[in-house]
């Protein structure tokens, strides 16, 4: 689908307010292209969409390749909705699933 600017939205199914499996105060909030996860706004400049074999990521990344290092272990870079409609997030260090949550 190729990048995407921060402003163009997330599909759909991502869209939400997202809590962390195990760990309810934990959430993960998807307005639009806004991205908000652990109460933090998560700083991205562009995404990719990449929908394969039933699975559909969105991999979140910046320009400045000089700070990439510190953006992939300071944010999440990655969100999943598997075949099986479960959602994950990750970074270089983390991964956890979440469940929407009831509002």
């Amino acid at each position: 689908m190729g990048k995407l600017g921060r402003a163009a939205p997330l599909p759909p199914e991502f869209q939400g307010r997202w809590i962390v499996v195990g760990e309810p105060t934990s959430e993960l909030i998807v307005d639009g292209g806004e991205i908000t996860c652990f109460g933090r706004a998560v700083e991205y400049d562009y995404k990719e969409i990449i929908e394969a074999e039933g699975a559909v990521t969105v991999r979140l990344a910046i320009d400045d390749l000089a700070n990439e290092d510190t953006f992939q272990r300071t944010n999440i870079t990655s969100l999943v909705k598997t075949p099986e409609s479960e959602f994950h997030v990750y970074n270089v260090k983390f991964a956890c699933q979440v469940v929407r949550a009831n509002s």
